[in-house]
Order: structure tokens, then C-alpha cells, then sequence
């Protein structure tokens, strides 16, 4: 029996004929990311309300310059082709699926174990029940159809780095509104001055003036440093998690198309994987 988690130990035993099935998942919520970004502008919020004046940081000039004028100058920084790679990356921060890189190494010595004893051509069967993840399912069709090992190995590769630079460019567009926010808000605040010092002869606007001002840097300061930047670490995080599943298929095709002993396969796995995730498919 292989020795893994949850229903795999009940449900697969290894010398099974049962088909190895990877299925399409849905998108759950990432509940982390709405959680902390909620928690912290509440906590704001609260700190504003418990001032008493709440009113005074609602502005709406200072509201539009930060947020459009923070949109507009990162989108100016790249290229159409760019954001239209990027947005839909950056759109996931609050959806994640939900794929194991452990099961996912599972299913790879599954097929390795099949692959040695009933050789590559019997798994094309296989095939149509790894759809739940594309990356592998076209890896094993290219190796089922007769494509050479170092070739799929180089058609992979330059897919993972391809992601990689997708995943690259969607952080650094995060980072660069980080960085754009607070000028936008000091520019904001720049403009707010001149308008008070304009209406130095009458001392009774001096002061809400001033307030109005101000508003902009803090309106950019919370979008820099509570909104784009965390989600860029998000982000950052999710695509080592992106590309680790990535490099275990990457090494597991490797392993199959050469049909090596899947023991080794099994080891090769484990130094890919955190100590806490590391399987132990062999008794």
C-alpha cells in the first residue's frame, strides 16, 4: 500500500489498474488575503471613526488623482501585451486552486510504476484523466507520442520560464504602483497647498484646508503599504508554489520517458519538496 494522506490511502493501492486521475478544481477563495487586507483597513477605519472625524478624511479630488492616477501611470510603465498578460495573474491573488505539489508527485510514481511495467505506449489511456492538470497532461502526451525525452524536457522548460516571467511581470507591476501611490498622493497634497496658501486672507479655511491636503498622501501612503504591496508578496508566494508544481512534472516526465527505476524517481522528488510535504511512496 503506497503510504499517503487522507482518502489515497484507502482508495489507491499500487499495483492497481484503476486509471491515475488528476481532476479539474475548482477556484476556492483565498480567505488569508481577504482576511488581512478586511482586518487592516477596519482597523483604519475604526481609528478614524474613534477621532470623530470621519468626514474629514473623505475627499473626493484626492480619492480619484490617487486610485486613477496610481492606475493610470503603472499602466503607462508596460505595454498593452503586458497588462493583458499580467491582469488576469494579478486577478488570481484572491482565488487559488487548491493542488497538492505532494499528491501531485503521487499521481508522477503512479504512472512511473505503470510506465515500467507495461511500458510508455500502454499509457496513453492515461492521458485524458490527467486533465485537471494541463501542464502534465500535455507532458505525457508529447511522450506517448513518441516525441524524444530531451526534446519534451527543452519544450517544458522553456514553458516553466515562460511562466515564470508571466508570474515576474505581474509583481514588478504590483511593486511599481506601490511606488507610484504616494507620489501620486504627494502630488495630490502639493495641489491641496497651493489651493490653501491661495486663500491665506481668510484664516478660518486655513486649517480644513491644510486637513484636505493631507488627505492625499495618506490616501496614497494605505494604497502603497496596505493594498499593493502585500499583495505583490502574495503573489510572489504563489508563483514558487506555481512553479514548484511545474518543476516536479518537469522531473517526473524526465523519469518516465527514460522509464528509470521509480524509487529513484521517488528520491529525486523529495529534494524538490519541503520536509513537511516529502513522500514516502515505498515500504
Amino acid at each position: 500500500m503506497a503510504d499517503t494522506t487522507g482518502n489515497e490511502q484507502q482508495n489507491f493501492t499500487r499495483y492497481s489498474d484503476m486509471p491515475v486521475r488528476i481532476e479539474p478544481q475548482g477556484l476556492s477563495l483565498e480567505r488569508s488575503t481577504v482576511f488581512g487586507l478586511g482586518c487592516a483597513l477596519a482597523l483604519i477605519a475604526v481609528a478614524i471613526y474613534l477621532g470623530g472625524t470621519g468626514m474629514a478624511f473623505l475627499d473626493l479630488p484626492s480619492i480619484l488623482m490617487v486610485i486613477i492616477g496610481t492606475l493610470a501611470i503603472t499602466a503607462m510603465s508596460y505595454s498593452g501585451s503586458e497588462l493583458r498578460l499580467a491582469l488576469p495573474i494579478i486577478a488570481q491573488i484572491l482565488w487559488r486552486q487548491t493542488r497538492d505539489p505532494n499528491q501531485t508527485s503521487i499521481r508522477l510514481l503512479q504512472l512511473a510504476e505503470r510506465t515500467r511495467r507495461r511500458g510508455l505506449l500502454q499509457l496513453q489511456g492515461e492521458i485524458y484523466g490527467l486533465r485537471g492538470d494541463p501542464f502534465l497532461q500535455r507532458a505525457m502526451s508529447m511522450l506517448v507520442d513518441g516525441v524524444p525525452v530531451d526534446e519534451v524536457e527543452r519544450n517544458l522548460t522553456f514553458e516553466v520560464h515562460a511562466a515564470a516571467q508571466d508570474y515576474q511581470r505581474a509583481v514588478s507591476m504590483l511593486r511599481r504602483a506601490a511606488e507610484i501611490a504616494p507620489a501620486m498622493g504627494l502630488i495630490g497634497t502639493l495641489i491641496g497647498l497651493v489651493q490653501m496658501l491661495s486663500s491665506l486672507n481668510n484664516p478660518e479655511r486655513i486649517g480644513p484646508a491644510m486637513a484636505v491636503a493631507l488627505i492625499a498622501t495618506f490616501y496614497g501612503a494605505v494604497l502603497a503599504n496596505v493594498v499593493f504591496l502585500p499583495l505583490a508578496s502574495k503573489l510572489e508566494r504563489n508563483a514558487s508554489g506555481a512553479l514548484l508544481l511545474h518543476q516536479i512534472c518537469v522531473l517526473g516526465v524526465q523519469s518516465i520517458g527514460r522509464q528509470e527505476n521509480p524509487r529513484r524517481l521517488e528520491m529525486l522528488l523529495n529534494t524538490l519538496l519541503p520536509a513537511h510535504q516529502q513522500i514516502k511512496y515505498f515500504n
